[in-house]
């Protein structure tokens, strides 16, 4: 089973996201996406 990251904006700390895990990195990703609670697009980070 493939590992997940989940990404929560950085604005309101909606988790809305999640994304295939590629690599293990030491780094946390973040990512442009768009926010619906919101209404824009915001910073995306991987929540632990």
């Amino acid at each position: 089973m493939a590992k997940k990251i989940v990404l929560s904006c950085s604005k309101c700390a909606s988790r809305n996201y999640t994304v295939p895990a590629r690599t293990e990195s030491s780094t946390r990703l973040e990512l442009n996406k768009f926010c619906a609670h919101c209404n824009g697009h915001t910073v995306h980070k991987q929540t632990l």
